[in-house]
Formats: structure tokens, C-alpha cells, sequence
């Protein structure tokens, strides 16, 4: 059997959904349906199912965010009320998409894209790379040099070149550096988009990593992929949409 979650603020919509899937698809079994971003983000981890069927506007975490924090062999399927333009990110990387309200000739293909993915993993993993990447461009402007981060009434002024890496903390992102930690108010997304991506890479959903501090990877038994860090003890984890970055590791 296959296991496939589906993630929709919109209960009846996902009811829909897991009905025409379950006709289309006699061996497919469902874990319970996520109704936001974190509990769909929560399921993905605990459970690990093969295919993953995530609404785009979700409260919590989006669907985005939720697939690029997937470090397992899930297979995404975004789920868009978006129209034809913005769903042609996905079109181009043949990474599927499903727009509402959900036609049956359009899951009938969804189904056969889905059975090929799974049979050729390392190729779709490529494809949510891909989309991922073009859905979230960074846009050019002045690179950010420095991090201001206060402490008290001290405020410390933080090289962007001794910033080991940066991740979100519930309301906060940290900073880490090799002597010390701060936390600041600027979300992950904005600091992306004024770092240098030649330097500055998104590895998990939460974490932006400095490559000039890159010591080394690491693959476990699960075949799941860590980083070690110039001067910081703990390992950072890689999420599946970002292994590529170190395949030549």
C-alpha cells in the first residue's frame, strides 16, 4: 500500500480530494488529513508517507514552506486555487499541481505522474528541488554586510561573513556565529532576500546556511544527509529539496 496525506484548511475540499483519490487509486491509504501547515509538517515526520498532497495557503506554515522542510522520501503535490500563470513554475519542472476545484481527468494524470515518481525517485526529488527554487526568487539589491542585534540596552553590530548560519526560532531567527548566539526579529525569507546567494543557502525550511563555514556531510543509516559546521558542535539537517546542493560532497 502507499501512504498519502492531505493537507487542506478547507475540510470538505480534502474529503473531496481523498475520495477521488481513493477511486482512482484502490491502494492508496490515507493518514489522517492535516488541517495546517504544522500538523501536515508534524504527520510528514512522524509517519513519512510516500506522497504528500499540500495546500499552497494554509494557516501555520504554507505548503511550501511545509515541503521544504520534508527530509524523507515524501513526494509533494501542491494543491493551488492559483491560476494558470502562477502554476506554470510547477508545469515547467514537471512537478505536479492540483488547481480547485479538482477535475478528475486532471487527478487521472496527477495519479500516472505520481506512480512514475515513485518508481524513479532520485528524478523527482530533482523536480521539487526545481520548483521550490523558481516559486522563491531572490530578488537583486544591495547584499546585507552587517546583523544588528540587540541585547538589553547593548546592541551588537554582526559580520554577515562570521555569521555561521541562521534559523528560525519560533517569533525569532538565530544567529549563530562560532562565539555566540543572538536572536533577531527578521523572518528567514527577508534575510534571504539580501544575503548572497552564491554564499548563503537554504538548506532546511528553518536554517540558511554560510557555505564559507561548510566543514563537511555526513549521511546516516536512513540515508539522510547532515552537515558539519566550522565551530559549532552540532550537525545541521538537509532537507530532501536541498540534498542536491552537496551532491558533489
Amino acid at each position: 500500500m502507499t501512504l498519502a496525506l492531505i493537507a487542506d484548511d478547507e475540510p470538505p475540499l480534502a474529503r473531496h480530494l481523498q475520495q477521488q483519490l481513493a477511486t482512482l487509486w484502490p491502494d492508496l491509504s490515507f493518514t489522517p488529513t492535516a488541517r495546517n501547515g504544522v500538523e501536515a509538517a508534524e504527520l510528514i515526520d512522524a509517519l513519512q508517507p510516500e506522497l504528500a498532497f499540500l495546500d499552497i495557503q494554509m494557516p501555520g506554515l504554507t505548503g511550501l514552506e511545509v515541503a521544504q522542510g520534508i527530509e524523507g522520501r515524501t513526494q509533494v503535490v501542491f494543491v493551488t486555487a492559483y491560476d494558470e500563470y502562477a502554476v506554470q513554475a510547477f508545469e515547467h519542472e514537471a512537478l505536479d499541481y492540483l488547481l480547485k476545484p479538482v477535475k478528475a481527468d486532471r487527478l487521472q494524470r496527477t495519479v500516472e505522474r505520481l506512480q512514475k515518481a515513485l518508481a524513479e525517485p532520485a528524478e523527482a526529488d530533482a523536480h521539487l528541488a526545481g520548483a521550490l527554487q523558481r516559486l522563491q526568487p531572490r530578488p537583486a539589491g544591495e547584499r546585507l554586510r552587517w546583523i544588528r542585534a540587540s541585547v538589553g540596552e547593548l546592541m551588537h553590530q554582526i559580520p554577515v561573513d562570521d555569521v555561521l548560519f541562521f534559523r528560525a526560532d519560533d517569533k525569532y531567527t538565530c544567529v549563530q556565529t562560532a562565539g555566540a548566539e543572538h536572536l533577531i526579529r527578521t523572518p528567514i525569507v527577508e534575510l534571504l532576500a539580501q544575503l548572497d546567494p552564491a554564499v548563503f543557502v537554504q538548506v532546511h525550511r528553518s536554517t540558511v546556511l554560510n557555505l564559507n563555514h561548510l566543514a563537511g556531510t555526513r549521511r546516516d543509516e536512513a540515508s539522510r544527509l547532515f552537515l558539519r559546521v566550522r565551530g559549532h558542535a552540532q550537525e545541521l539537517p538537509v532537507s530532501r529539496a536541498y540534498v542536491h546542493l552537496f551532491k558533489a560532497m
